[in-house]
């Protein structure tokens, strides 16, 4: 449904209503979820995790693509929420930038890991705006790599890929690395470059805690969320502007978020403690 000036796009299907109701409904919508991507960003966050979903738009009388770029972070009280959404034509360094600082103005700090695909303008914008290391998504990575191996090939390449994330220490893995990629380097030149180029990267992860691994090595935390983002935008096909999205995305990521407050902890108070920006000192007791 869509009111005159195209800017309902929540896929209510709803009889009987008018649209000066259409219109306090979206205006409710839009309210609520606008004061919470600008809500204040307080505590530290050290994990920060970035992903892309990729909408179509009318924009000046064309259907465009657009990227809605999604943030989640874990706090240092072991708690994740969604952190900003941001939506543009382009993922080149100044649309990333831009992303980064407004998370900043809002408060975020204490960032140590950013995990996310590889898209050069993000890398780029990471170093220019926060010093924290990247971590490129070991499953896009596995992606990339196996694009260069012969249908038939690719579950032994995978298998031997996978022994390195098998290892119990980050200097097990950087030699296990090494050891992969010269057995695949005659068979499979391109595979080794990538490997010979992306190691230092795909492994960040490895210099946090070991508990946190399986968490950090991936934008798996944010698959899930993604998925069912796509699943509903699918429904409305072509948004008829940008604020239709962040009204109809918005409103799934204060959904999710609100559900995320109600469940356990993401991560341990105790694998956590050292990585505040202030960390709690514990004092000896005092002799009675």
């Amino acid at each position: 449904m869509r009111t005159g000036n195209e800017t309902w796009s929540v896929p209510c299907y709803l009889s009987g209503i008018s649209k000066s109701q259409v219109s306090r409904l979206c205006a409710e919508i839009d309210e609520r979820v606008q004061t919470f991507l600008h809500r204040p960003i307080e505590g530290d966050w050290p994990y920060l995790w970035i992903d892309a979903t990729y909408l179509k738009v009318r924009e000046a009388g064309r259907i465009v693509s657009v990227a809605a770029i999604i943030a989640i972070g874990a706090n240092t009280d072991g708690r994740r929420e969604v952190l900003g959404l941001h939506v543009g034509a382009s993922e080149a360094e100044p649309f990333w930038t831009e992303f980064l600082r407004n998370l900043m103005r809002r408060g975020l700090r204490g960032v140590k890991l950013i995990t996310s695909d590889s898209h050069e303008g993000l890398k780029k914008a990471v170093r220019k705006v926060m010093h924290a290391t990247w971590q490129r998504c070991r499953v896009h990575f596995m992606r990339n790599v196996l694009v260069h191996a012969p249908a038939g090939q690719r579950r032994m390449v995978s298998a031997l890929i996978g022994t390195i994330f098998a290892q119990e220490t980050e200097h097990a893995a950087r030699s296990q690395w090494r050891t992969v990629a010269d057995q695949l380097r005659e068979r499979f030149p391109k595979i080794a470059k990538l490997m010979d180029e992306a190691e230092d990267d795909v492994l960040a992860h490895m210099t946090f805690p070991r508990e946190h691994w399986c968490k950090l090595h991936s934008t798996n935390p944010l698959e899930r969320l993604n998925g069912e983002i796509k699943r509903r935008t699918d429904v409305v096909g072509i948004f008829p502007n940008e604020a239709a999205i962040y009204r109809l995305v918005g409103a799934m990521l204060l959904e999710q978020n609100d559900e995320w407050s109600l469940q356990r902890r993401y991560m341990t108070l105790e694998t956590l403690a050292n990585l505040g920006e202030n960390p709690t000192i514990s004092l000896p007791a005092v002799a009675s």
